[in-house]
């Protein structure tokens, strides 16, 4: 069986597991302290980076992007796809991860001016998104794809942000907000994380040295539909 090395909250190995997930394909996951790295997982890891698949033959494969390239190659595809397909989904797939950190540190902000310059970077990403959806529900209509695949750690986090804030990533995008709501309901997004995932993700974003964490997005009064308690 395969082998995923993993830090809880990495958005990189939530794509990574959820293209395992996806295809029912079974994988053991063990979690390491990115503090304090085992000197195993640095020999195994050219980069000292989650995550890192070990292959059934026991071949350690690092980097998302290459991870992913070789469950594609090793397993059988979502869709059976053109090469203009398959670059295209590439294109869209590297858009998507090349603002996992952007959103990491949006989170993170902390301070409202910090949030709101970080949001606006971040946006691009999803409006970039709202141009290019067809009428859903996923990114290609009913099926789900590699590119569904790599904007799941972005919708899912925008999704727990929302939940215990009065903070939406989405607003402003009707047509990603849809596609949020579909890609969660494929249930893809709980089954390629930890149980405890929703509370580690907290912990570390909505803490107390975070802007959204001290809850002070939610100081809008009554003209603000998510100043209650119980959204904050």
């Amino acid at each position: 069986m395969i082998k995923v090395i993993s830090f809880k909250i990495c958005p990189f190995v939530q794509r990574v597991t959820a293209a395992l997930e996806s295809r029912n394909i079974p994988y053991e996951i063990e979690y390491i302290s990115l503090s304090d790295k085992p000197k195993w997982f640095l020999d195994i890891s050219p980069n000292g980076q989650v995550p890192v698949l070990i292959t059934e033959s026991g071949t350690a494969l690092f980097e998302s992007d290459a991870i992913i390239e070789y469950i594609d190659d090793h397993y059988k595809p979502l869709q059976e796809l053109s090469s203009e397909e398959k670059a295209l989904e590439r294109a869209w797939s590297y858009l998507a991860s090349k603002y996992y950190l952007v959103q990491c540190s949006t989170m993170r902000s902390s301070d409202k001016r910090t949030l709101e310059e970080r949001s606006q970077n971040l946006a691009k990403a999803f409006e970039k998104a709202e141009k290019y959806l067809g009428q859903g529900p996923l990114f290609k209509a009913g099926n789900i794809s590699k590119v569904d695949i790599a904007w799941l750690p972005l919708l899912h986090r925008a999704a727990i942000i929302e939940k215990h804030t009065c903070h939406d990533f989405l607003a402003d995008f009707p047509k990603v907000k849809k596609w949020q709501a579909a890609l969660l309901e494929t249930g893809i997004a709980q089954k390629s994380v930890a149980q405890d995932f929703e509370s580690a993700f907290t912990d570390f974003y909505l803490s107390e040295k975070t802007y959204l964490g001290k809850g002070e997005d939610c100081a809008g009064g009554a003209d603000n539909a998510c100043a209650t308690n119980s959204c904050c």
